[in-house]
């Protein structure tokens, strides 16, 4: 354990309890009117990258009980474990060392006994010459063609962390080569892709640290089958490679040795984008943007580990979160990137977020005594105004938002970036100011409207505000932002994990139904009925009489 005694540590919840109690705790709007520099004081920088935390109702008091907290919990020490190549993911006796993989080779993390850094390397070495090959045209199909797009089959973190990636990576410029991703198994999914891709030009990688997945290995099967109908047997092994550790079963489908990157059990699956599963980024996007990539994750690395608590921005994202889902009670969160680039970033914090510390079990095996992660949404703005933000505005809910905008944008159009920020900085700031209900009342009359329109009305209009926002803004998104942005991410989770103490590297939640479905699946191909609940027995028998 990282924390002090269990009693030290009680007593800084309790404090942050207290605080959160007092009359007016709430009211974002008090703290900005009695301290006009709160928005610098509240601000932390990174270079280029700025995270406000202002807007949220953490006075002085409150932040000094959150960083007290970090340190009772031990969040210093578990960071030295972290990085030290400790085995923090206990019930799997891991290390957690997804670091290594974009820190250069002579970093010098290890994973147990392991090298880290340079097992790291030498993998992404490969990586870079296999691209290198399929890029200059030395690697193409089994036609002579070159390979115009990639098609990366996995799910879960083998498919949400690098779609998003390269899809907000190449959606400007359109890339090197268009990249394609097939995660789910319905087969309406595949279908849609094989309707646009090109098997003579289309490399396939099968990403699967097992090469087992259900979901995968039966998507895999029918783009096998899909391509040697088009191409004949012999394409196979031309057109697909292996994201896996698994080098016989990805022989045993026909790819060889040569194709296949590996990645180590220290690389849990929603922190794998920066390893072989990247590997659909680095050739779409091509390898200078993926170790740019790289490299911006391993700068916001360097500061997680050696910047002090008070000015770590994983760190204060981390403990506002605390705030928002501990102290205030807070049970949604919502991500909300002004970038359409941006469009599937909450849907890998979904997973980052939600996978790893979606716990209620501590580290010793005992139930946690406080709530753990929030429900984390999100859509990209403006989008989102025209949908769940009605909610947030004046549901009965509270719902922090994080607001993400990049200052420079890269298409073009200055006039449609403005908009872009106007919005994104008006609602934020309507969600802190709100309206009231004389406000609402004086502009209704000023507009003309009679006593009983305004009586009918002005209820509906009414904003309470006082909702609380984060914004993250930054010079523009880059390959090397976006590398610091989602290790930010990352590193935010680590640290409430260690404040909840719960292990945020595990994830046994997504086993159960992942076991049932086998049996279940035996039953549908016309095995012998399993014991089921009578529901589940009942939409069993529906689905075959509906066959």
């Amino acid at each position: 354990m990282d924390s002090d005694s269990p009693a030290d540590l009680r007593a800084e919840w309790t404090r942050l309890a207290a605080l959160a109690a007092r009359p007016g705790a709430h009211d974002i709007r008090v703290l900005f009117a009695g301290d006009p520099g709160r928005a610098v004081r509240f601000s932390t920088r990174l270079d280029d990258l700025t995270l406000d935390w202002s807007k949220t109702a953490i006075d002085d008091a409150a932040r000094d009980a959150l960083f007290g907290l970090a340190r009772k919990a031990g969040l210093e020490r578990f960071r030295n474990r972290l990085f030290g190549g400790a085995l923090v993911n206990a019930t799997e006796g891991r290390a957690a060392m997804h670091m290594a993989l974009r820190g250069p080779a002579d970093a010098g993390l290890l994973a147990g006994a392991e090298d880290a850094s340079g097992l790291a390397a030498a993998e992404r070495a490969r990586m870079q010459r296999f691209v290198a090959a399929v890029h200059d045209g030395t690697l193409r199909g089994v036609t002579g063609q070159r390979f115009q797009a990639v098609l990366n089959i996995g799910i879960g973190g083998s498919d949400l962390g690098p779609r998003m990636v390269a899809e907000a990576l190449t959606m400007t410029d359109g890339g090197v080569m268009a990249a394609h991703y097939l995660s789910n198994v319905d087969g309406h999914a595949f279908a849609a892709l094989a309707r646009r891709l090109n098997p003579a030009t289309t490399l396939v990688l099968v990403a699967s640290k097992t090469f087992t997945t259900q979901e995968t290995m039966a998507n895999a099967a029918a783009a096998r089958a899909w391509l040697a109908a088009a191409l004949g047997e012999a394409a196979v092994g031309a057109h697909f490679a292996a994201l896996s550790t698994n080098h016989a079963a990805a022989a045993a489908f026909g790819i060889a040795a040569e194709r296949v990157f590996g990645f180590r059990d220290w690389v849990g699956g929603r922190y794998s984008l920066w390893s072989a599963v990247g590997l659909s980024i680095a050739l779409a996007g091509g390898w200078d943007t993926f170790q740019a990539l790289l490299d911006g994750a391993w700068a916001m690395d360097c500061h997680f580990r050696d910047t002090p608590l008070e000015a770590n921005l994983p760190v204060i994202l981390g403990l506002v979160g605390v705030w928002h889902v501990n102290a205030l009670g807070y049970r949604a969160q919502a991500i909300l990137p002004y970038d359409a680039r941006l469009h599937r970033f909450a849907a890998h914090l979904q997973q980052l977020e939600m996978e790893s510390n979606g716990k209620s079990v501590l580290l010793d095996g005992g139930s946690v005594g406080t709530a753990t992660c929030p429900v984390i949404f999100g859509e990209p703005g403006t989008d989102a105004q025209h949908s769940f933000m009605q909610l947030i505005h004046q549901g009965t809910s509270v719902i922090p938002v994080d607001f993400l905008l990049a200052a420079q944008a890269d298409h073009g159009r200055d006039g449609a970036h403005r908009i872009l920020a106007a919005n994104a900085f008006a609602q934020a700031e309507a969600l802190l100011a709100g309206k009231t209900r004389a406000q609402v009342e004086a502009e209704m009359r000023a507009a003309g409207a009679d006593d009983a329109a305004v009586a009918a009305v002005a209820p509906h209009r009414v904003f309470p505000g006082n909702r609380p926002s984060t914004t993250i803004l930054f010079r523009r998104l880059d390959a090397f932002t976006l590398g610091r942005l989602v290790a930010l991410y990352e590193h935010k989770v680590a640290v409430q994990g260690c404040l909840w103490g719960i292990n945020s590297f595990d994830q046994w939640g997504v086993e159960l139904g992942k076991v049932l479905a086998s049996g279940v699946l035996k039953e549908l191909e016309g095995g012998p009925a399993g014991v089921h609940d009578g529901s589940t027995a009942a939409l069993m028998a529906r689905f075959a009489a509906l066959r």
